[in-house]
């Protein structure tokens, strides 16, 4: 039977979500890859019972997450009933929809039906009665922000979630449904956006900077590049890489000359840090408070052991700063 470590909060940061009561760990899991129905269920739960022997206590899911579809939800749901459940007052849950789902033209975008209908499957199939975070995953050109905003407070209301997210919102995007959301009372308090060292959008549309001054809670996904920010291409593209095999997510000439010089020179400092090179990046995002918190994803439990170890250092002197911008222009 497990049980979990009485010290898993010692070492793990908490950070405020935007203005709201929540506090969120400043790693979370993501299980966008590697529980759906191709993976191994031990290797799974143990994925996930040492992230909260480390003290990640958030879990984050999607209705899409597979492959198939839905089979991250419900493998998690089974870790839940297995092992993890009895601590469910001490996890943060979260599950979003608004990719494809389900044949025909109620389950994909934003409208009510199809948020309300994939909530409750999403429920079903972890074997839970609420999610503390529901987000709408993906701005939707077709139907009204309102009516999207008014189905996410609605859920709220109806106790299904704590709180209400977005993700993939650029700035305007988020001004605009949070003008909606004040309105309503809606407890909407974070938005998920894809950022690292070398994909630095919200910086550039100014949604970093807006939320920080908004009381609105940043968290982020693919921290690592798509492993770029790892040890992983130090030498050039493994013979054995996923790349080769399965290009959606990193191209394989993404991975070259230039960008390689930039990694290597990251990971020398890194290693006068006494950190490798993933640790370093993951705490560069946290580094000056604008981001509530980190997602990681694994394929194995030494991974999150490892991505939780850029704990042990998480400031940045100036210098040290200087030299990665100045990295990461070419310079």
């Amino acid at each position: 039977m497990y049980i979990a470590n009485e010290r898993r909060y010692d070492n793990m940061v908490y950070n405020r979500c935007g203005a709201s009561g929540l506090l969120l760990p400043a790693v979370s899991l993501g299980l966008w890859h590697n529980f759906g129905s191709n993976a191994n269920f031990d290797n799974m739960m143990d994925i996930c019972q040492t992230a909260f022997d480390l003290g990640i206590t958030h879990f984050d899911l999607a209705n899409n997450y597979g492959p198939i579809p839905g089979a991250a939800e419900e493998n998690f749901g089974r870790i839940l009933k297995k092992s993890l459940g009895v601590y469910r007052d001490e996890l943060v849950i979260s599950t979003k929809a608004g990719y494809d789902m389900w044949p025909g033209p109620y389950g994909n975008w934003g409208s009510k039906k199809y948020l309300v209908a994939s909530l409750d499957q999403s429920l079903r199939r972890m074997g839970l009665d609420y999610v503390d975070i529901f987000y709408h995953h993906r701005p939707d050109p077709e139907t009204p922000l309102e009516e999207t905003a008014r189905a996410l407070d609605g859920i709220v209301r109806s106790g299904k979630a704590l709180y209400v997210g977005i993700s993939n919102y650029d700035k305007e995007q988020t001004i605009a449904i949070a003008r909606l959301f004040k309105e309503m009372g809606t407890p909407f308090i974070i938005n998920q956006r894809k950022y690292s060292m070398f994909v630095r959008d919200i910086e550039k549309d100014g949604l970093k900077e807006y939320a920080a001054r908004n009381g609105i809670g940043i968290i982020t996904f693919s921290p690592l590049a798509q492993g770029l920010l790892t040890n992983r291409y130090l030498n050039g593209i493994p013979e054995n890489s996923r790349i080769r095999t399965d290009g959606r997510f990193l191209k394989e000439e993404a991975v070259n000359e230039e960008t390689l010089s930039k990694v290597r020179a990251l990971n020398e400092i890194a290693r006068e840090r006494g950190q490798s090179l993933a640790q370093m990046a993951l705490a560069w995002i946290l580094r000056d408070g604008d981001i509530t918190s980190v997602l990681i994803g694994a394929s194995r439990a030494s991974q999150v052991i490892d991505n939780a170890g850029m704990m042990d250092n998480m400031q940045f002197g100036e210098e040290e700063r200087e030299r990665i911008e100045q990295i990461l222009a070419g310079k």
